[in-house]
């Protein structure tokens, strides 16, 4: 082992959303090690509505409310500006498209990806993770309820604001209204659980769809 490849740092890529369970293949094939059960140092909740998904509420960093989540970090084998730039593509959604490289803008706004860093966290020396704005008001439990039911019929299949709630609770992540949330999508939509909501939307999507077609 030479002198250069010991001081080189260890990277990571921090997960706390639809990246634990959809990191894509950039990350994928990058990723030497997956350090799970990791808690974020700071506050995350449901509180951007995602234009790719419908307007369904994600999750981001927020500087008030919230709450820390268990989330995991890919370690990856990589530069830390080759990790940066992956990171950053997969969140605007251009894979594999070597031409979009991470640059820190100027200004910012609401739909600004930002992509920050950790040093010494979960082991590593470095760990990255995107920020983006909170856009949601007012952020309340109803509010975040009627967002995702809504979006069903938006959104592609599976990335509606369901399936998101759903799949951040399969993976323990529980925010300061994760439970109020879920709580007020059954209350509207008079169901046992959530996979059964998405199902009762989903129908009536299609049902509707079959009416305009006749």
């Amino acid at each position: 082992m030479t002198e250069e490849t010991q001081e080189k740092p260890t990277v990571g890529i921090l997960a706390y959303g639809s990246l634990i369970s959809d990191p894509r293949d950039e990350i994928e094939k990058a990723c030497t090690k997956i350090i799970h059960d990791v808690m974020t140092p700071f506050h995350i909740e449901f509180a951007r509505s995602s234009n790719n998904r419908g307007g369904a509420p994600t999750l981001v960093p927020v500087a008030s409310g919230g709450a820390h989540v268990k989330g995991q970090v890919f370690e990856m084998n990589v530069s830390e500006a080759k990790a940066a730039d992956i990171l950053y593509r997969r969140e605007i959604g251009k894979e594999g498209d070597m031409t979009r490289t991470y640059k820190r803008p100027n200004s910012v706004t609401d739909n600004t990806v930002l992509v920050e860093r950790l040093t010494n966290f979960a082991g590593l020396d470095v760990v990255l993770y995107t920020q983006i704005a909170a856009t949601i008001t007012p952020l309340t439990a109803k509010h975040l309820a009627e967002l995702a039911i809504a979006s069903v019929a938006k959104a592609p299949d599976g990335l509606d604001g369901i399936s998101y709630l759903s799949a951040a609770k399969k993976h323990g992540i529980e925010t300061a209204l994760s439970p109020a949330y879920e709580a007020e999508i059954l209350k509207k939509t008079k169901c046992e659980d959530l996979e059964q909501a998405r199902k009762k939307f989903l129908s009536e999507k299609t049902n509707n769809t079959l009416q305009i077609l006749k």
